[in-house]
């Protein structure tokens, strides 16, 4: 395989958008992690982020049946590189309180599509 630019650099010769975005996989550092307490403090620093248009996604992801949720959680940030979104994810309360641990990997969007239905009478958003 490829080093990450030069893959990045062949994707957009093709076409391919190559936009690069960061994945944190998150999870409870233990069973006895205060989630709920830190909660608060980790949504508002969520808020902030999407503010500052940062945060693209974030939210909880189910174990492998895709019935049960077990505490891990995945957050996709926009910045500048790979050292500036492991800042973003070392800052969230819940992860600097170490009430969580955490990965940070680069993902390169190259194909899909999402739907976004704006009503402007009706000032609902629907994104699908």
């Amino acid at each position: 395989m490829p080093k990450w630019n030069d893959y990045k650099r062949m994707a957009r010769e093709r076409g391919s958008l190559a936009l690069e975005l960061y994945v944190v996989n998150t999870v409870p550092s233990g069973p006895d992690a205060d989630l709920p307490g830190t909660l608060p403090d980790h949504l508002a620093y969520q808020a902030r982020m999407e503010q500052e248009g940062k945060l693209v996604f974030a939210g909880p992801v189910s174990d492998a049946s895709g019935d049960n949720l077990e505490g891990e959680g995945m957050i996709i940030y926009r910045a500048p590189s790979l050292e500036d979104a492991r800042r973003y994810a070392a800052e969230d309360p819940m992860h600097a309180k170490g009430v969580r641990t955490f990965t940070v990997r680069r993902w390169l969007i190259n194909e899909g599509s999402f739907t976004l239905s704006v009503g402007l009478s009706t000032k609902q958003v629907n994104l699908s």
